[in-house]
């Protein structure tokens, strides 16, 4: 969902064009600038979920980094900015204690454990140039990166029972480009901003493996029953396609809406091994959608005497398909956000706070819920490189 500036506008930035704030959900609007600034965006993000199932209950924090983006004008109205930023998080765990007396009497206690964790990233680089101050085009090569593990154990207390670990190492990697557009138009006090972004499929080739492992484990030797090693998995991340329109009137305020869609229902993941390991139940991708909206209000940009007027205040709602089902069923998310962005110091730096409250997925029909609290800050820096000296 982009930047600490993105999220508090809940997720949005097809349609964005801002000169004091970077934007890389679309590559097009890397044009918006000052044509002698130099931009940065560092962020941070912490999440909190509290997982349910029936009656069982988790609770689970990750913080890491949101992104790292550089941007810099290259001739007269292109620029071009580099940056890193994560793609996809998988962090899990769960245990469940057999109970069946006539089961334990033989084994003695079963207890079954099952984790996941690490992460993909994307690093990108992308360049944008406008034509008649009004149309921008932009173009953005993504390469994804990252390992990800996932494991499930069954113990014995019994010595004289071998405990059995199972699990996929998975070592994913893939390339895609990223091509963008946004049209601006002024109609009397007022801006608006059509744009459209289109992100092609990535093929985890040859550079992406899993690792199917199996080890029966005693009280004295472990032993491999099982260790493959799969290339050529034929997974691809799905394509993406997303709209949007936004309006503005100056730098009082702006308001924008959004929609994507990906083609995950091609993606090839139910067949692969380590991408749908959902034992009993079944995985089923399916194409994604996404809706969001955001306003922020500056009150008063200029304001020299009450610094909370120069502050600019934002709010967001979204609602997210995801791209599989479960048995079935869809999985939705649905949240607001909110945040503000503090001024500092002179020209366009600032410090973004911003929070996201959501819930996705639900109770009936056997299905986990997550209801969460995302927390996320970002540093936006600007400085006026690149000019000539001149002398009186």
């Amino acid at each position: 969902m982009g930047s600490a500036y993105n999220k508090t506008m809940g997720g949005t930035g097809i349609a964005t064009r801002n000169r004091k704030v970077l934007n890389y959900l679309n590559p097009a609007a890397v044009t918006a600038r000052d044509s002698l600034s130099f931009m940065m965006d560092v962020g941070l993000y912490q999440n909190n979920t509290i997982s349910r199932q029936g009656d069982v209950k988790n609770a689970v924090n990750v913080t890491n980094i949101n992104d790292i983006v550089l941007s810099f004008p290259v001739y007269r109205s292109s620029a071009m900015m580099f940056g890193i930023a994560p793609y996809s998080h998988n962090g899990y765990a769960f245990s469940s204690v057999v109970n069946d007396p006539l089961l334990l009497a033989y084994t003695g206690d079963i207890s079954y454990n099952s984790s996941g964790q690490g992460s993909m990233y994307q690093l990108f680089a992308a360049a944008g140039v406008t034509f008649f101050k009004k149309i921008s085009l932009g173009a953005e090569f993504i390469h994804y990166f990252g390992d990800i593990s996932k494991t499930t154990t069954q113990v014995f207390s019994s010595a004289s029972s071998n405990g059995i670990q199972t699990g996929y190492n998975l070592n994913l990697s893939a390339n895609a480009l990223k091509f963008g557009l946004q049209y601006e138009q002024q109609l009397g006090r007022l801006s608006l901003c059509a744009g459209a972004t289109h992100t092609t499929s990535a093929k985890i080739g040859a550079k992406g493996t899993v690792v199917d492992y199996e080890y029966a484990a005693g009280s004295i030797l472990t032993d491999t029953v099982r260790y493959k090693t799969y290339d050529n998995i034929g997974v691809k991340l799905a394509s993406e396609t997303g709209v949007g329109l936004s309006v503005k009137s100056g730098e009082k305020w702006r308001a924008e809406v959004d929609f994507l869609t990906g083609a995950w229902s091609a993606s090839g993941m139910e067949e692969s091994l380590g991408f749908s390991n959902l034992s009993s139940r079944v995985f089923k991708t399916t194409d994604s959608y996404s809706v969001r909206a955001g306003f922020e209000l500056t009150p008063n940009v200029n304001d020299i005497r009450y610094y909370l007027r120069r502050c600019t205040y934002r709010a967001g709602v979204y609602h997210n398909r995801m791209y599989y089902t479960v048995d079935g069923s869809d999985i939705t998310a649905t949240g607001i956000t909110l945040g503000v962005t503090l001024p500092v110091f002179r020209l366009a730096n600032g410090i973004t706070l911003g929070v996201d409250l959501g819930q996705k997925g639900r109770l009936s029909d056997n299905l986990v819920r997550e209801r969460y609290i995302n927390f996320t800050i970002g540093l936006n820096s600007f400085d006026l490189w690149f000019q000539k000296p001149r002398y009186n």
